[in-house]
């Protein structure tokens, strides 16, 4: 605690991804910059003539900068299969958290959204697990079996693939300004349906980001579709490839060869 700030204690929780501040900037496919959001709730001068550092508790400030301190300096400091392997040990607390939540969404998906979503839960935490890769090279790389995926077949515009340009980069929309509603409208493109559909678990905004960031030249439109249902919930094929069209007319991305 700060001298001058709050004594409260600190209640910390984790919560679900949320959109509306830098981290989506950071975390945009044209940058990937790991980060770490800290979300203080609620704060009564957010978006208000009173939103300003003087109104800020030096206890949260003093808070915030050590958790990020202490997360960097400890991941800088990792040395050796010890480390990494108390590392994936705290890596791995959160895996019974995010069981929780996928097994609390499963159950109300039609059976073929079932397969999708527990396919893409196992991607995700092999990824998890091969992230030690980043410390110890190929051989810490534990590449865990997670058996086969019976996927949706991707059949014609299902099979397009996309690549991001280098230009622009960031999100296409943030605090004040939306990329893509201005170039879509001098471009002449109908706004895409995806920017107003309402998922299970999220809406247009968060689909379309999502999507844009699992443009790799390698997932097919198809792939992508699976991949922000798993997320979001289901969303049909047609209106992600409209988006993905109208982000290739805007100049965003390409059709990959």
């Amino acid at each position: 605690m700060a001298p001058e700030g709050g004594k409260e204690p600190l209640r910390a929780e984790f919560s679900p991804y949320s959109m509306g501040s830098d981290h989506d900037v950071y975390q945009d496919s044209s940058f990937k910059i790991p980060a770490i959001y800290l979300n203080d709730w609620p704060d009564r001068y957010i978006h208000t003539n009173f939103d300003s550092a003087a109104n800020t508790d030096p206890t949260k400030l003093k808070r915030a900068a050590f958790i990020g301190a202490a997360s960097g300096y400890s991941l800088a400091s990792l040395k050796g299969k010890g480390d990494v392997f108390r590392l994936a040990l705290f890596g791995n607390y959160g895996s019974p958290r995010r069981l929780e939540i996928y097994a609390i969404r499963r159950w109300i998906l039609p059976s073929e959204e079932q397969e999708n979503i527990t396919w893409n839960w196992n991607l995700y935490e092999r990824a998890v697990a091969n992230s030690t890769e980043s410390w110890l090279g190929p051989e810490g790389k534990l590449d865990l079996e997670i058996g086969t995926h019976r996927a949706i077949k991707a059949t014609g515009d299902g099979l397009l693939r996309f690549a991001r340009k280098t230009e622009p980069r960031g999100p296409l929309t943030v605090f004040g300004y939306d990329y893509f509603a201005e170039h879509a409208k001098a471009a002449g493109v109908a706004t895409p349906k995806l920017l107003s559909y309402e998922g299970l678990w999220g809406a247009g905004e968060e689909y379309a980001y999502e999507v844009l960031n699992f443009v790799d030249a390698k997932r097919s439109a198809q792939q992508i579709r699976d991949a922000v249902s798993a997320e979001y919930g289901p969303v049909p094929l047609e209106m992600v490839v409209e988006y993905l069209r109208a982000l290739e007319k805007i100049g965003v991305v390409e059709q990959a060869k």
